[in-house]
């Protein structure tokens, strides 16, 4: 088998499996992930589970502050009531909780190690979520659910081969796919970056869609921008869906609706999203901008969509205010006027352009650290979000065929996730 050298990193091409051999390979590694949290379990905490059995029930692993939950849950609601009116009902958060019990989807269960995400979370869904703040690898039991959403880590890795389960620094992305051989969920949703396509010159997202599919899951993937689908920024993301296989319904993904044709909206512009909130932007994170900040454009102007999001106050995009950035030579550029003269977009404006409606509130955990260091938690969880408008739009085909057979998905619902998934990992 060639392999191909890329400093101390290796490609090697995918072996062919077939899915009965990769379901044998899935069951016996988590089976001894499983033996790993025998002694954590959490069946306590499962009797807290505030299930609908009318609803589609929702867990979401690595849920950070829920911009990728608050998405699907909009798409229940535009669903059941029309999405005129859920946006009518977003303008305000009492609002939107006088409705959002109508939504087709119903969270019951979050998971996440980041404690301010956490507390975000805390304040901007119902107290019946139960959360854990843990990380996933200890939890043994998961809820029996209809839906698993979750934007796993990408692969720790740089070799894409012989399988990606037998990598020990891929136990996430396991853990993911244990929730759903344990608990069989009728759908899933799950997110990752760009760069997930080109991992192992392309063999590792074969290797991914075929785990999935092999635990028992019809598997689509795609790379979609969020500006076409009513975002203000240029954001490439890969959304895998799972459908189970005894799931009479082809998941298609939703057609764009802004860009250049005439049957789509224009794109949504910073002038759009935070046009309004030059007078009073709030707090921003403060600071120099190094040399590798300024090694390529940081700066949008009003009448475009901005740049991605990041997980940092530091690297965040500049306000669009003021005299454009310049280049001045390979990987340079400046700053005209002088660094004073520019700034970082603020909390306030990357909700918005997150597409967190204006209620929503972020933690910082009311640390006793510096300025920059309590925004920069913030600036944290809404990089690491998916942008909600994006995830509504994603989870609307879900949503819409979901109310009209609901029937159909509570008689197909398995009541015994938990002992017939025991039991094969016991033979």
């Amino acid at each position: 088998m060639k392999i191909e050298d890329r400093g101390r990193a290796k490609y090697r091409p995918l072996k062919d499996y077939d899915i009965d051999k990769v379901k044998l390979l899935l069951i016996d590694k988590i089976k001894h992930e499983q033996e790993m949290v025998h002694a954590m379990a959490n069946e306590d905490e499962m009797a807290e589970i505030d299930r609908d059995f009318n609803k589609i029930n929702l867990v979401s692993l690595f849920s950070g502050c829920g911009g990728l939950d608050f998405g699907v849950e909009l798409a229940g609601l535009d669903a059941v009531i029309g999405k005129q009116k859920t946006n009518l009902a977003l303008s305000r958060q009492e609002n939107i909780n006088k409705f959002r019990h109508e939504s087709i989807f119903h969270t019951i269960y979050s998971v996440d190690m980041f404690k301010e995400a956490n507390q975000t979370y805390k304040l901007n869904f119902p107290d019946s979520v139960v959360q854990t703040e843990k990380d996933i690898k200890k939890i043994k039991v998961f809820p029996n659910c209809d839906i698993v959403l979750g934007g796993f880590p990408c692969p720790g890795f740089s070799e894409a081969g012989p399988r990606l389960i037998d990598d020990e620094r891929n136990f996430l992305y396991i853990h993911f796919i244990r929730c759903l051989i344990q608990t069989k969920p009728a759908f899933f949703i799950a997110e990752n970056v760009k760069g997930m396509l080109t991992l192992g010159k392309g063999e590792v997202i074969k290797q991914i869609i075929q785990d999935f599919e092999s635990a028992g899951y019809k598997v689509k993937y795609k790379l979609v921008n969020a500006r076409d689908y009513g975002v203000p920024q240029l954001r490439e993301r890969v959304f895998i869906i799972g459908v189970r296989e005894d799931i009479d319904f082809e998941y298609e993904f939703p057609t764009p609706t802004h860009g250049n044709n005439d049957n789509q909206k224009p794109y949504i512009t910073l002038r759009d999203a935070i046009g309004d909130l030059e007078a009073d932007p709030g707090e921003w994170y403060e600071g120099s901008f190094s040399s590798i900040y300024l090694s390529r454009n940081r700066k949008k102007q009003w009448n475009e969509q901005s740049f991605t999001i990041q997980a940092s106050g530091r690297q965040a995009p500049l306000h669009p205010g003021g005299k454009p950035m310049r280049k001045v030579g390979p990987d340079k550029w400046e700053l005209p006027g002088g660094e004073e003269s520019h700034r970082r977009l603020s909390i306030k404006e990357i909700a918005r352009i997150q597409t967190f409606p204006d209620w929503f509130k972020f933690s910082d955990g009311n640390q006793t650290i510096s300025i920059n260091g309590r925004l920069n938690k913030i600036y944290k969880q809404i990089g690491n979000a998916v942008p909600v408008e994006l995830a509504r739009a994603i989870a609307y085909p879900i949503a819409e065929w979901s109310l009209k057979n609901m029937e159909s998905v509570i008689e197909k619902r398995i009541n015994s996730q938990q002992l017939e998934f025991f039991e094969s990992i016991d033979r």
